[in-house]
């Protein structure tokens, strides 16, 4: 990645206004920082702000720009952003070892609208902040950082208009949130401790994006904490995806469970995790999640193009409670699936998605050799609406006397994918396919 690389984060209604075009990869997304976490030995798992609740909370101009530290403080204004040492972290990021240098930081801070701050604790007074002694003494000489010429007591004596705050209790973090909401944050309880690093707040500072975030990782891992991350993304709101299609000349209504009565059903860990296609099949278990493709989608969004990759997919299908699956038709037998037939003759090409490696009875025949099953439909396309479900562990049935495409939206977020790239593939396939543009959203 290149140096001050930002965080894209981008939502439908930002990216429909160049639909034929995937970000450049300058951005760094959300799954990006899942990986590489993922590469170190973490979990990871991204989230959406609205699952943290009331959790989640403005910056507060008020709050200290303070570290990541998830203890207890003798500073309650905890509304501000998070990053390692607080500001040490905006000092390291940028190679600043000087004491003149960390005074123009602290102004700089307090001129972005917060109040800048370091932290010792109760037990090893300013050496109490973990970042600040594993550069001081050198633990990051290996990643190329320099130490800084001053110690602990000399930073904390050098912040011109800063806060000092004081620590207190043993770190007890169960986690590490990485927020990429941009001017939200979560607030630290003593009791249930975490560790929260904003990564929005290095993007306002024009921080190395991808250095902080390894930074902050390594920070962790060598205090001995826990090698478990939330990456937390914007929430799509139902008017945002409703704007975005209409944007590309489609109808759309945001429409309530409710109104669905019926047929809007429970997830069944029996059902397939099947196509979006609205035709006849010769599987009844119809009550899995919907992507376009089946589990190609979930392929197509992460850029994995080979067969390895496609049986691992399977396999972690399987593992989170669905049962994977691809489709054919009875007339094309497996390219009668119009989404795997449109990436693999390259009509996605402009989107900036790989073609994949193998052809439709390559796919099929690995999914299924990892313990997937293959559907085939049959009849004629007569789809006269797309239903895009964000009502988690719920999904609609086919009809094939009444047919609609169903997107089961949710599940994306379950699978970390990024969420307006796989909506915006969903609605071009639709488009490609010359099916109706016309979609009801629905939401609890």
């Amino acid at each position: 990645m290149a140096p001050n690389t930002k965080i894209e984060v981008n939502t439908v209604a930002e990216a429909s206004s160049a639909p034929t075009k995937v970000q450049p990869s300058a951005s760094l997304t959300p799954a990006q920082i899942a990986d590489a976490l993922k590469s170190r030995g973490w979990e990871a798992e991204i989230v959406t702000d609205v699952s943290l609740g009331s959790e989640m909370v403005s910056v507060d101009p008020e709050g200290i720009l303070k570290c990541v530290d998830g203890r207890g403080s003798d500073n309650k204004k905890f509304g501000g952003p998070k990053m390692p040492g607080g500001i040490y972290a905006i000092a390291h990021n940028r190679g600043v070892t000087s004491l003149e240098g960390l005074k123009e930081i602290t102004k700089e801070v307090a001129s972005k609208g917060h109040v800048p701050s370091v932290h010792g604790d109760h037990t090893s007074d300013m050496l109490g902040c973990g970042f600040f002694k594993l550069w001081l003494t050198g633990r990051f000489d290996d990643m190329g950082y320099e130490r800084p010429e001053f110690d602990a007591d000399q930073g904390a004596s050098a912040e011109s208009g800063g806060t000092i705050k004081m620590h207190h209790g043993s770190h007890t973090e169960k986690v590490v949130y990485i927020n990429l909401v941009e001017n939200k944050t979560l607030e630290p309880n003593e009791d249930d401790q975490r560790f929260i690093v904003d990564g929005w707040a290095a993007a306002k500072f024009d921080l190395d994006v991808p250095k902080f975030l390894i930074a902050a990782a390594a920070t962790v891992e060598m205090l001995g904490g826990p090698k478990k991350a939330k990456i937390i993304i914007p929430s799509l709101t139902p008017e945002q995806i409703a704007d975005a299609l209409k944007s590309r000349g489609w109808e759309a209504e945001v429409v309530t469970k409710e109104s669905m009565g019926a047929e809007m059903v429970e997830i069944n860990a029996e059902g397939i995790l099947k196509c979006v296609d609205g035709r006849g099949s010769d599987n009844t278990k119809l009550g899995g999640p919907k992507f376009p493709g089946g589990i190609y989608a979930i392929a197509h969004n992460r850029g994995v193009t080979s067969i390895v990759g496609l049986k691992e997919i399977t396999r972690e299908v399987a593992s989170m409670g669905h049962v994977p699956s691809v489709h054919g038709d009875h007339s094309a037998d497996m390219l009668g699936c119009g989404f795997f037939k449109l990436w693999v003759t390259g009509r996605f090409d402009e989107m900036g998605y790989a073609r994949p490696e193998f052809d439709a009875d390559q796919g099929a025949n690995a999914v299924k050799e990892a313990g997937g099953t293959i559907e085939m439909h049959h009849g004629s396309h007569n789809e006269k609406v797309v239903y895009i479900n964000l009502v988690s562990g719920m999904t609609l049935e086919p009809n094939e006397d009444d047919q609609r495409f169903i997107v089961d939206g949710w599940a994306a977020a379950k699978f970390g994918l990024d969420i307006p790239k796989f909506l915006i593939a969903a609605a071009a396939t639709v488009e490609m396919l010359g099916g109706p543009k016309n979609a009801k959203i629905i939401v609890s």
